[in-house]
């Protein structure tokens, strides 16, 4: 047994610290290809074999509080590199990869190799990375075998693994090493010290601060197990006469696993279940309701869903609040979680710094070494001009869901500072609209969903100068005070729900006179700060939809605008015209898909009376999860028009799973079936069901309304779609059902 030894942790390099320094997006695993596994805070990207590799490749690594506590991990074995025979996600928390080495070098024929030794790795994502490794001889004699795990870290921010530029970094110390564990540290520049220790099971026969190795005879068909444990962010050790010992009293694999599953079990069983006559469209709504589970996480104590891996797996104001929206059919916990949360992290100052103003709900939150620091404003960030409204449309919309009128006294006062907020605060000028203008060196340019550098320009790439008003942003305004409004009357202050009534009124008929533009058959992507129109053709014209801002007329238009050919890729709706100069299928938000959007405007085509115009969308999106794997949509894929290939082209580095994108099969879902609840009248309406033509059939079983456990049955028959009651639970629910 080999053993580096040292009494304490001497200060080294960053050239040294290995893994570092050298942070790499140029070749090797792509994002897309990569195995993710995520729970809580924790989330883990590898490529194919299981390895992270090269040191410092871009994205892969263990992530925990926007820290990445593994940068290097790599497993290698006698008989040279194995071949994967199969590498599969089996939960979101759990991966099984299986490789295969040939017996050149255990005296097979060179001529004629074949495929001797198994190699199955096993991966757990609860508290920490488990994994535990199975050797299986298949040759008729034993063998003498060896194998080894290579490990580092480099402790960067997430920010810096995507791509932000540091002129210093704080101090790396030598990694300390035991019999059985290998711990690093990393001394931040807010002083912070961070540990993350990798711990070994069965004792290496060598060890040392680049890994472990275990020499063993190999006898046939009796497998052999290693398993190690990676804790990050762990606590320094309680004395010198016992410093890994984080080791003991760890769980078996198989009981750590059963564990974490029963919570996914009760998960599945608190949700709605869609069951359809399509099995891979099963899959796909299966697949995005554990996903969001996996993105659910607690942050300082209090849950909220997260917005996506591996860039956004933190809150995020606008994220959460969409995912919200969507999943309320499906789960409504989500958003009175998200509302909690956001309420309690709503503005209270104004800091420049961070955009913080009272009332405003936040944009992101981040829990690393920069924000830590004070590099980044993300303490939290405030800089986003629609989550302030778009937090009351939720406020509303679940109170329309679950009728609990406790939860609306309780979040009462914080709806009245976001209202303020969007008078005082948000309508920078004073001409009714609410607009942004950064005022962070560091903030976004651009604070609506489009906030990319880049994200809202004219037809021709110029970029409008601030203060920006957006033409969807203005939608939710008008669509909070409308709801608003009717929460004041429920709660019977008629007084106030009468002036926010006229509030909405006005705001949306000024909507339609300063952002309609005839010549387009659409509604401006936004007014510059001199109050031009940007003559944009952009999928923001239909987030006015979802709010019921257009008159029937101009919704129609709009709708068709959307669905013309320079708009509607053949895989959902582009988020910009073709037609336009500034196009790019390729970039982040002039000319991309995203399937939240397509959910929002389907949703705004059902609600606005359009509903057949929804069905190509829905369609669109079902065949392009069908193209990818697991059938979950990814955050975006490229606007390339739709040819004879059987999948979409994807962005390189889009999230996957992404909160928002993993709802918006449920959005679809719910402008599909038209169920409108009413919980607090005990009502659900069912408008003009109509079923995409892949689905024959959809029962939906337990969904939540109230005190109420619905289930409805819903049958296309040629271009009709027929919707029966098949049970209430609870207590008792009027269902009304309108068929076209």
């Amino acid at each position: 047994m080999k053993v580096e030894r040292k009494t304490e942790p001497a200060p080294i390099s960053m050239q040294d610290a290995v893994g570092y320094s050298s942070i790499d997006c140029r070749h090797g695993t792509t994002l897309q290809d990569s195995m993710v596994l995520k729970h809580e805070l924790l989330f883990l990207l590898l490529d194919a074999q299981g390895n992270v590799d090269p040191p410092g490749h871009c994205g892969l690594g263990l992530f925990h509080h926007d820290t990445r506590m593994l940068s290097h991990y790599v497993l290698n074995v006698a008989g040279g590199t194995p071949t994967q025979l199969s590498a599969q996600v089996i939960r979101t928390f759990s991966a099984q990869i299986d490789l295969a080495i040939d017996d050149k070098v255990f005296g097979g024929d060179a001529w004629n190799v074949a495929n001797a030794v198994h190699v199955r790795r096993e991966l757990l994502l609860d508290e920490q990375l488990t994994e535990r490794v199975t050797f299986t001889n298949f040759l008729t004699a034993p063998i003498e075998f060896w194998a080894a795990l290579s490990v580092a870290n480099d402790f960067a921010d997430i920010f810096e693994v995507r791509g932000w530029k540091r002129k210093e970094r704080g101090t790396f110390y030598e990694p300390e090493v035991d019999e059985r564990s290998l711990a690093f540290s990393y001394r931040g520049r807010d002083g912070r010290v961070i540990r993350s220790v990798v711990c070994f099971d069965v004792e290496p026969d060598d060890i040392g601060p680049d890994g472990a190795r275990w020499r063993f005879r190999l006898e046939p068909n009796r497998p052999r197990h290693l398993e190690w444990h990676v804790i990050p962010d762990a606590p320094p050790p309680r004395d010198e006469g016992n410093r890994h010992t984080r080791r003991d009293g760890h769980q078996s694999f198989r009981r750590r696993h059963d564990a974490i599953e029963r919570q996914y079990d009760a998960w599945r069983d608190s949700c709605t279940r869609f069951v359809s006559n399509v099995p891979d469209f099963n899959t796909a709504l299966e697949q995005a309701t554990i996903d969001l589970r996996a993105l659910y996480t607690r942050v300082d104590g209090q849950a909220i869903i997260s917005a996506g891996i591996p860039w956004y797996s933190t809150p995020f104001g606008r994220d959460s609040i969409i995912t919200s929206m969507q999943t309320l059919g499906m789960n409504p916990r989500i958003a009175c979680d998200t509302l909690r949360y956001l309420a309690r992290m709503q503005g209270r100052r104004e800091n420049p710094e961070t955009e913080e103003q009272p009332g405003r709900i936040m944009h992101e939150l981040r829990r690393g070494e920069l924000a830590r620091a004070g590099e980044i404003p993300h303490v939290p960030y405030y800089g986003t001009v629609d989550a302030t409204p778009l937090w009351l449309m939720l406020l509303h919309e679940t109170w329309r869901w679950t009728g609990d009128v406790a939860l609306v006294r309780e979040l009462l006062p914080n709806a009245e500072r976001a209202l303020e907020w969007m008078d005082r605060y948000g309508d920078i000028d004073g001409d009714g609209f609410i607009e942004y203008a950064k005022t962070s060196p560091n903030g976004l340019v651009n604070q609506g969903w489009k906030d990319s550098w880049d994200g809202v320009p004219f037809p021709d790439g110029t970029l409008p100068n601030p203060p920006v008003a957006l033409v969807e942003v203005q939608g939710y305004a008008c669509d909070a005070k409308r709801r608003m409004a009717a929460l004041y009357h429920a709660l019977g202050d008629h007084a106030r729900a009468k002036v926010l009534r006229a509030q909405a009124a006005q705001l949306r008929e000024r909507i339609i006179e300063a952002f309609w533009l005839e010549e387009l058959g659409t509604f401006a992507l936004a007014l510059d700060g001199d109050k031009h129109p940007l003559p944009t053709v952009t999928s923001n014209a239909g987030h006015l939809l979802w709010c019921r801002v257009p008159d029937a007329l101009r919704a129609t238009k709009t709708g068709e605008r959307l669905l013309a050919p320079d708009m509607f890729s053949g895989w959902g709706l582009r988020t910009l015209s073709a037609e336009h100069a500034v196009y790019n299928p390729m970039s982040y938000h002039d000319g991309s898909v995203w399937p939240h959007d397509n959910g929002i405007v389907a949703l705004g085509l059902s609600l606005t009376g359009q509903k057949p115009a929804m069905l190509p969308i829905f369609n669109a999106l079902y065949d392009a999860a069908l193209g990818v794997r697991y059938e979950r949509l990814p955050e975006l894929y490229c606007g390339m028009p739709r040819t004879e290939g059987r999948r979409p082209v994807l962005y390189p580095v889009s999230c996957s799973p992404q909160a928002w994108a993993s709802g918006a099969f449920f959005m679809l879902l719910q402008a599909s079936t038209g169920v409108l609840p009413d919980a607090p009248g005990h009502e659900l309406h069912i408008r003009e069901p109509l079923l995409p033509p892949f689905l024959r059939r959809l029962v939906i079983e337990g969904m939540q309304i109230g005190g109420s456990r619905v289930s409805l049955q819903f049958t296309r028959r040629g271009k009709r779609t027929l919707a029966n009651l098949l049970d209430v639970e609870g207590d008792p629910l009027r269902v009304r059902i309108d068929l076209f």
